[in-house]
């Protein structure tokens, strides 16, 4: 089903920019993917120029595990730009029940509403079974890449905020087109 609309909308998927922004999402998840085996637990947040990433991990480890990344995607292992805790599954999620919610309440009374609330309830949580599915789907196909093409690793920079007391550790991982 997703197949050919990623087809049909090749042409946005591939500009420039969107490109850009898709393989340096498939490059954070396939950090993450690394790091995660190593016991580290990290969110990220991708654009044009790189990627950040939240979680305390020592910096050579961040690098070691983006070098790791591209070495992997270059010998063709696409499929670790997908992760199941990317934020394209949740919106996924929410995006379907509340479609599942619009249906079973179309047409309904404030009244009437009431007696297929049950129903409604279950069907949305039948859906959060397909969510996932949906959600790795939609990133293969739409929102990350597993093909590096000329993208090349420039830099990792560290910063640490603290915020109401609390330490956060951010790393900036900067691309560039070769």
């Amino acid at each position: 089903m997703l197949q050919p609309t990623a087809v049909l909308l090749r042409p946005l998927l591939e500009s420039d920019t969107i490109r850009r922004i898709r393989r340096n999402h498939g490059l954070e998840h396939a950090t993450i993917h690394i790091l995660n085996r190593q016991r580290y637990t990290l969110s990220g947040s991708s654009s044009a120029s790189g990627f950040i990433l939240l979680g305390d991990v020592p910096t050579e480890r961040v690098e070691a595990a983006v070098r790791e990344a591209l070495r992997r995607f270059q010998r063709g292992e696409a499929h670790w730009a997908v992760h199941p805790n990317c934020g394209t599954n949740l919106v996924a999620s929410g995006v379907l029940a509340a479609l599942v919610g619009v249906v079973g309440f179309m047409g309904t009374t404030p009244r009437s509403a009431w007696a297929r609330f049950p129903v409604v309830v279950l069907a949305m949580m039948f859906t959060s079974f397909y969510a996932l599915p949906f959600g790795m789907a939609l990133q293969k196909h739409f929102t990350t890449s597993g093909d590096m093409g000329d993208l090349e690793f420039v830099s990792v920079t560290r910063r640490e905020l603290r915020i109401l007391g609390q330490a956060w550790v951010f790393h900036h991982v900067l691309t560039r087109k070769g």
